[in-house]
């Protein structure tokens, strides 16, 4: 039963008859899962947060930062350096009282992804990688869990229901896990801010669809959203039988196996930075996040990194290289590494692992 006070906040759904009570006590029964507090994250727990989901469970271990605020609804300036699934489950308790919010400050791995996403009935992809991506789908069809796809590309997003009732899967679509070449960087592309407001909200009312088992949910069909045009297009996909996923494998993008350098933790960076003299470090972001904020160094971009051949760096010394999460990095250490630089190191985690960890140079 709803109390008073439910049904106070729920008024608007218990006056549709294709939810009423019934519905409503099916989305207080719920367990659905979020796995990504960001762009996507934010609009879609904030509606599902609001439509009353009962538990709702948070997967984030990154922390709020400044340029995050043109999309990441959830989180304000005051925010900036805390973690987003503690600052988002703040927020959501704040909006809807009535609730149980899980939080999970790590990011999903092959070792806790089965542990975490069994404890739920929906799943929805707030993520912003392939690795994450595939997984997640992988994770999904052996616990046999309905995932809520969503993904965002400078003015265009994508939705689709995976592996709902036995349907097609994100495989289905997309069988291999593109190489780094195919591989955009949001940091690097960009994203139009109100996009993931759009996309984040769709897969908000995909769960509700399918919790409440009302409407026809996206399975078997890509929904693409055009922000510039404003037009959608739909493309059906069905179950490729071929496609047999019993364990969790490897989720690495091709192409970045094998490197000459060297992954290192902030731990690391930070006591070789304090014992080594002759060492380096480099900033590959763009001249206008380094401006913005950093940790001292050498700005030397991504961009000028692949379009010069010629740069002025001793190929003997040390470097310790580093971006904002540790994708742009690690291409420039691959860059590096491959004309000759001796003794690279990339920063794991970045930035972002930097502050996290509260080391100082």
């Amino acid at each position: 039963m709803l109390n008073e006070k439910e049904s106070e906040h729920y008024r608007k759904h218990l006056n549709l008859t294709e939810i009423g009570e019934a519905g409503q006590l099916k989305l207080k029964e719920a367990k659905v899962l979020v796995v990504g507090a960001g762009g996507l994250g934010c609009p879609a727990l904030l509606y599902l947060a609001a439509a009353g989901i009962g538990t709702l469970g948070i997967v984030d271990g990154d922390i709020i930062e400044g340029s995050n605020l043109q999309r990441q609804v959830l989180y304000s300036h005051e925010n900036i350096g805390q973690s987003k699934a503690f600052i988002a489950r703040e927020k959501l308790s704040l909006l809807n009282p009535n609730i149980f919010i899980n939080t999970h400050d790590c990011f999903l791995n092959m070792e806790n992804a089965l542990s975490i996403l069994s404890d739920y009935d929906l799943i929805v992809d707030g993520s912003d990688n392939f690795e994450t991506r595939y997984l997640l789908n992988d994770a999904c069809v052996i616990l046999n869990k309905t995932l809520v796809y969503g993904a965002l590309f400078k003015f265009e997003g994508q939705i689709s229901v995976f592996n709902h009732k036995g349907g097609p899967t994100y495989r289905c679509l997309y069988p291999d896990v593109p190489t780094a070449a195919e591989s955009p960087n949001c940091n690097e592309t960009g994203v139009l801010g109100v996009l993931p407001g759009i996309i984040g909200s769709m897969q908000a009312l995909e769960c509700i669809k399918i919790i409440c088992e009302i409407g026809i949910p996206l399975s078997g069909t890509l929904l693409i959203f055009n922000g510039l045009k404003m037009t959608t297009k739909q493309i059906s996909f069905t179950k490729n039988l071929k496609i047999k996923i019993s364990e969790l494998t490897n989720y690495k993008t091709p192409g970045c196996t094998k490197t000459t350098f060297k992954d290192i933790s902030v731990e690391e960076a930070s006591n070789l930075l304090k014992t080594k003299k002759d060492i380096l470090l480099i900033d590959v972001r763009e001249t206008h996040e380094f401006e913005a904020d950093n940790i001292g160094g050498k700005n030397l971009p991504l961009s000028s990194i692949q379009a010069n051949t010629s740069l002025s760096l001793n190929k003997n010394m040390a470097s310790i290289i580093h971006c904002q999460s540790g994708k742009r990095s690690f291409k420039a250490c691959e860059i590096l590494s491959k004309r000759g630089y001796k003794s690279i190191y990339n920063l794991k985690g970045g930035l972002k692992a930097w502050k996290r960890s509260n080391k100082l140079v």
